[in-house]
C-alpha cells in the first residue's frame, strides 16, 4: 500500500506561506471537522476516508491556496457523505465556504434520462461555479488528482468511466488554467487506464533510449551554458522530460514513429529577466541552426491560460534535433502552476480574495464563456463547451492586442462573436492583418482581426454554413428565430386584416367571427393546429377564403347561417373569375389567352406600380408606370397589378448606379454589401471620373420584391464615401 499523508507533511506545507493565528486556527477547525464528521468512512483502498479529504487539502496548500479553500476542500464531501446541512455549515464557518462546498457537491434528487446526462450536469455545475469563483476548480481538480492516483482500487468498468471522464474534462480545465502539473498528471493517469499497452509500450521506448538520451542532452548542456556563461547571463538549464500522453497525442495526431517526435531530446532554460529570455535565444540561434517555421514567442503573445515562454527548434551540433524553451523564473512558476502561481495566497490585511476574483476574470476573459447560454441542456452544455472552450488552439487578436481563442477554421464571424454577440450579429466586412478578406475566410494563430459593422445590418442564415463555433451557430439560431417569429406574428395579423377586409366586402360584420373557437372545426379540418395557424396559411395564400367557404357549408352552427355562407361563395368565385394569373406574377384583367412578359427595359419588380402594353403580335408587355417607353401610345395601355398569389414564387432583376468618391475597396464594399442582404449580383460595371475622382458603378442583381431592393440601396446608401444609390432604365 502507498505511503499515507501524514498531518505533520501537511502542516509543513501550509506552514511555508500561511503564519497568522487566525488563518491556521480556521484551517485547524475545518481540519478536525471533517476527521470527525468522516469518522468510521473507509474508502475502497481500505484507508481511513478522511486521508482522501487530507491530500486534497494539501494538493491545494502546495498550489499556496488561501485558508477558506484549503477548508472547502477539507469540507467538499461533508454535505454529500454525511449530510450536513447549508444551515450547520455555514454556522460553523461562513457562506463563503459553504459556496464552494455546494458548488463542488454533486446534484442530489433531480431525475435524468442516464448517467451521461447526470454526469453532464454535474459538470456544468462545477464550470457555472467556476465562472464566478475560479477556487470552486481548484478544488475539484486537486479532488480528480487524489482519485486519479487511487484509481486501481476501482473496478476495471468505473476505471475507464472516471479516465475518460477525466481526460475529456479535468485535464483541458487544468490546461485552460495553466496548471501544467496537475494537467499532464491526469492525462498520463487517464491514458494509463484508457489504452495500457500503448502507455507501457512508450514507457518501454523512453526507458530503452534513456541512457542515450541523456547523455546526448548533458552533452548540449554542457555546449549551451559554456556560451551563456561566457556571455555573463544568470540562468540554470536541464532537460525536460516529455509527458507519455502528449507523445501519444503526437504519434497518432501527426501519424509519426517515436523516433520522429522532434522535441523528444528537450532543454529548458529558466533565466532572470524577460530581456535575458531574448538574449539567450539570440545566442543559440548565433550558434545553432534553428528550423523554420518552428519559433513561437508565447512572451511577446501569451496564451489565454497566461503562458509564457521561447519556444525554439535547433539542429546541434552533434547533428541532432533540439526543442529549447527559454522563460524566466517567474513564467516558470506560471507553467507549472497556472493561476493558482499568478494569484496565490498572499498573506496580509490586503488580501482580498473577491478582488483576487474580479483579477483573475479580467486576465481570463474566457472565464464567462461557462457562462454563456450554450443551452439549458446539460449534455448539449457540455458538448458546446467541449467544442468550443476545451479545443481551442489557434489565437488571435483584436487591433487593441485583446488575445482571442478560437477553434480550428474558426472565421471573422466566429470572432465577431466571441467579441460581443452585438459586434457578431453588425459585422458586414473584416480586415485581417490589414486586408479585407471574405467573411468565411479561416483564421489562423497570430492573426490580427478588425471587423467592420453597421447598425443596420443582421446576421445572414448563409453564415451557419461556415462558422466552426457553437457559440456562433447559437447566437445566429436565436436571432434568425427571433426575426422568424416577429415576421410570422406580422403575416398573423396580415391575415387576420385580409379576413377581416374580406368580410366587410361581402357586408358581414368581422366582429361576430372573433370568436376563435368557431373556426376551430374549420382549421382543424385543413390540419392546422391552431387559429393562428390558419391565419398565417391565409396571410402566405397557402389558404385561400374560397376553400375556407367551402368547408363552411358543410359545417351545422347557427353560427354560420346559409345565406351568409352563400354570400361568400358566391363573391369569392366572382373575384377570382375575373383574374389571369400569368407565369409572370401579373394579373391583366379580360384578356386570358394573351401572352404576358416583364418588359426588359424597366424591369418591373413584384411591388412596383405596373401597366400593360398591347405590343403588336406579341402579347402583353408590363412596364413600370413611370417607364418612358409606354409614354407614347396611350391607346395601347391595358390595366394590370400583381397577383397575390405569386408572391414569393420568383425572382427579379433590378438595375440599379451608384455613384460614390473614389476609394480603395470601394467596390469590395459595395459587393460584400449586396451579399449580406442574400442578393444575386448579374452584372457590374464601375467606371472612374479622373477629373473629380467620382466612381460611378452599375450593377444587375437579383432581388425577391421592391421592398427587398429597397432595403439594399437603403443600406448601399450607408457604404463610406457612396453619395448617390438610384434604380436606372436599361
Amino acid at each position: 500500500m502507498k505511503t499515507t499523508l501524514t498531518d505533520q507533511t501537511f502542516y509543513s506545507e501550509v506552514n511555508k506561506y500561511i503564519h497568522d493565528e487566525k488563518s491556521l486556527a480556521l484551517i485547524k477547525k475545518a481540519h478536525d471537522y471533517a476527521c470527525q464528521k468522516h469518522e468510521g468512512q473507509l474508502r475502497k483502498s481500505g484507508e481511513p476516508y478522511f486521508v482522501h479529504l487530507l491530500s486534497v487539502a494539501y494538493e491545494l496548500a502546495r498550489l499556496k491556496a488561501g485558508p477558506r479553500t484549503i477548508c472547502a476542500g477539507f469540507l467538499h464531501d461533508c454535505m454529500e457523505d454525511q449530510g450536513v446541512s447549508k444551515e450547520e455549515l455555514i454556522s460553523e464557518f461562513d457562506e463563503e465556504i459553504f459556496f464552494m462546498v455546494e458548488a463542488v457537491t454533486k446534484i442530489g434528487d433531480i431525475k435524468f434520462k442516464d448517467e451521461k446526462e447526470y454526469q453532464a450536469a454535474n459538470h456544468r455545475k462545477i464550470l457555472l461555479a467556476m465562472a464566478k469563483d475560479i477556487r470552486v476548480v481548484l478544488i475539484k481538480l486537486c479532488d480528480r488528482l487524489h482519485n486519479m492516483r487511487t484509481l486501481e482500487f476501482q473496478s476495471r468498468e468505473k476505471q475507464k468511466k472516471i479516465a475518460t471522464e477525466t481526460l475529456e474534462v479535468y485535464a483541458p480545465i487544468a490546461h485552460r488554467l495553466g496548471i501544467g502539473e496537475i494537467e499532464h498528471e491526469l492525462e498520463d493517469l487517464s491514458f494509463y487506464y484508457l489504452h495500457t499497452e500503448e502507455y507501457e509500450e512508450i514507457v518501454h521506448l523512453l526507458n530503452n533510449k534513456k541512457s542515450e538520451r541523456d547523455k546526448q542532452i548533458n552533452a548540449m548542456i554542457k555546449e549551451i551554458s559554456k556560451i551563456l556563461a561566457d556571455n555573463k547571463i544568470e540562468f540554470r538549464i536541464f532537460g525536460r522530460s516529455k509527458d507519455i500522453y502528449s507523445i501519444y497525442k503526437k504519434m497518432q495526431t501527426k501519424h509519426k514513429r517515436f523516433d520522429e517526435i522532434l522535441d523528444l531530446l528537450a532543454i529548458r532554460i529558466i533565466t532572470k529577466t524577460e530581456l535575458n529570455c531574448y538574449e539567450v535565444l539570440g545566442f543559440i540561434h548565433a550558434t545553432y541552426h534553428p528550423i523554420p517555421g518552428r519559433f513561437k514567442d508565447y512572451i511577446a503573445m501569451p496564451k489565454v491560460n497566461m503562458y509564457q515562454s521561447l519556444h525554439t527548434t535547433i539542429i546541434g551540433s552533434d547533428g541532432r534535433i533540439y526543442e529549447v524553451q527559454i522563460r524566466t523564473e517567474e513564467m516558470d512558476e506560471i507553467a507549472e502552476k497556472g493561476v493558482a502561481a499568478h494569484w496565490s495566497y498572499k498573506e496580509g490585511v490586503n488580501y482580498s480574495a473577491k478582488k483576487e476574483q474580479k483579477e483573475i476574470q479580467k486576465e481570463l476573459a474566457w472565464l464567462k464563456d461557462f457562462e454563456d447560454d450554450y443551452s439549458d441542456d446539460p449534455s448539449e452544455y457540455m458538448s458546446s463547451v467541449t467544442h468550443d472552450v476545451f479545443n481551442a488552439n489557434i489565437y488571435v487578436m483584436t487591433p487593441k492586442g485583446r488575445v482571442i481563442d478560437l477553434v480550428q477554421g474558426a472565421t471573422p464571424i466566429d470572432f465577431a462573436y466571441r467579441v460581443h454577440t452585438e459586434v457578431g450579429h453588425q459585422t458586414i466586412g473584416a480586415f485581417v492583418n490589414g486586408v479585407l478578406v471574405p467573411l468565411n475566410t479561416p483564421l489562423k494563430t497570430g492573426d490580427v482581426v478588425e471587423l467592420k459593422t453597421s447598425k443596420n445590418s443582421e446576421p445572414s442564415e448563409d453564415w451557419l454554413k461556415f462558422v466552426k463555433t457553437t457559440h456562433a451557430k447559437n447566437k445566429i439560431r436565436s436571432y434568425l428565430q427571433k426575426k422568424e417569429n416577429e415576421k410570422r406574428e406580422k403575416l398573423i395579423e396580415q391575415g387576420e386584416n385580409m379576413f377581416k377586409e374580406d368580410l366587410k366586402r361581402r357586408g358581414l360584420n368581422p366582429s361576430d367571427y372573433q370568436d376563435h373557437k368557431k373556426l376551430e372545426e374549420v382549421y382543424k379540418y385543413f390540419q392546422l393546429s391552431s387559429y393562428n395557424e390558419m391565419m398565417y396559411a391565409i396571410a402566405c395564400k397557402s389558404l385561400s377564403l374560397a376553400a375556407i367557404a367551402e368547408r363552411l357549408i358543410k359545417q351545422k352552427k347557427s353560427e354560420f347561417t346559409e345565406d351568409i355562407i352563400a354570400k361568400i361563395t358566391e363573391k369569392t368565385k366572382t373575384h377570382r373569375k375575373s383574374q389571369d394569373i400569368s407565369k409572370t406574377g401579373v394579373t391583366v384583367g379580360g384578356l386570358n389567352s394573351m401572352k404576358t412578359e416583364l418588359a426588359p427595359c424597366c424591369a418591373p419588380i413584384y411591388g412596383d406600380e405596373i401597366v400593360g402594353y398591347v405590343t403588336k403580335g406579341r402579347g402583353i408587355k408590363v412596364h413600370r408606370v413611370d417607364c418612358p417607353n409606354v409614354s407614347k401610345d396611350r391607346a395601347r395601355l391595358i390595366e394590370a397589378h400583381w397577383d397575390e398569389a405569386a408572391r414569393g414564387l420568383q425572382k427579379y432583376e433590378a438595375h440599379i448606379k451608384i455613384v460614390a468618391k473614389d476609394r480603395n475597396f470601394l467596390l469590395t464594399d459595395l459587393v460584400t454589401c449586396i451579399s449580406q442582404y442574400k442578393a444575386n449580383l448579374m452584372a457590374v460595371n464601375s467606371s472612374v471620373n479622373q477629373e473629380n475622382l467620382l466612381a460611378t458603378t452599375k450593377m444587375t442583381i437579383v432581388v425577391d420584391d421592391i421592398e427587398h431592393l429597397k432595403v439594399i440601396m437603403a443600406n448601399l446608401k450607408k457604404v463610406e464615401s457612396v453619395l448617390e444609390v438610384e434604380r436606372v432604365i436599361k
